[in-house]
């Protein structure tokens, strides 16, 4: 397995009206993130926020090329970025337990907090299509380029780890600095990766490796 130090490029935040940063995502020209009852859009290269939608933000958000989706307690929802509405909802697999959320190639991926794994489940029902098993608790998760990411945190130990997505091996691990949480976590494409601090209300920019 490779280890590094995980590079932080840019610091956003602290937002004062969203003390805990939950999921994040990427639609190709806005981060956004999840804050417990808005979901919250920032542009990355001003860092201003540039428009909120209400609805339950309670863990993992995703999105799909055109539609966000959101964890909020026991469910996922649908949304309309447009016009902020709910579309439709489906059940969560942890049953209220679930953390990270991602897209990718018709799935959705949910990362289960303290259950330690990731299920990829039907985004029209919410069937579990797979488990990958982890040995650490899993925060964010995100695909990119064909590879796997996902974030872990316990105690005052965070990294972010790519797996094997066929038998969830620690393929490369970028450790975090001490006391540095990743909750949310979200790749824009390309060379970095978008990462939520759980409290402290800061949306973090890291390096990825190539």
């Amino acid at each position: 397995m490779k280890k590094s130090q995980a590079e932080i490029i840019r610091e956003y935040g602290p937002f004062d009206d969203a003390p805990r940063i939950n999921g994040v995502t990427f639609d190709g020209m806005h981060v956004w993130f999840a804050a417990g009852d808005k979901l919250h859009a920032l542009d990355p290269e001003s860092g201003a926020r540039v428009r909120s939608i209400e609805v339950e933000s309670h863990a993992g958000t995703a999105f799909d090329g055109r539609y966000l989706y959101q964890i909020a307690e026991d469910r996922i929802h649908k949304i309309d970025p447009d016009s902020g509405k709910v579309l439709s909802t489906i059940p969560a697999p942890g049953n209220g337990g679930d953390s990270g959320l991602a897209w990718c190639e018709g799935s959705l991926w949910v990362g289960q907090h303290r259950g330690r794994r990731i299920h990829e489940i039907d985004p029209e029902t919410g069937a579990i299509r797979r488990t990958i098993e982890s040995n650490r608790i899993v925060t964010g998760v995100t695909w990119v380029d064909g590879e796997l990411w996902h974030g872990t945190w316990e105690g005052d130990e965070s990294d972010i780890r790519r797996i094997d997505p066929a038998t969830g091996e620690v393929l490369e691990r970028l450790d975090m600095p001490e006391g540095v949480g990743v909750s949310g976590l979200e790749s824009d494409g390309r060379d970095r990766f978008y990462a939520g601090s759980g409290g402290g209300g800061k949306l973090r920019a890291i390096r990825r490796p190539r």
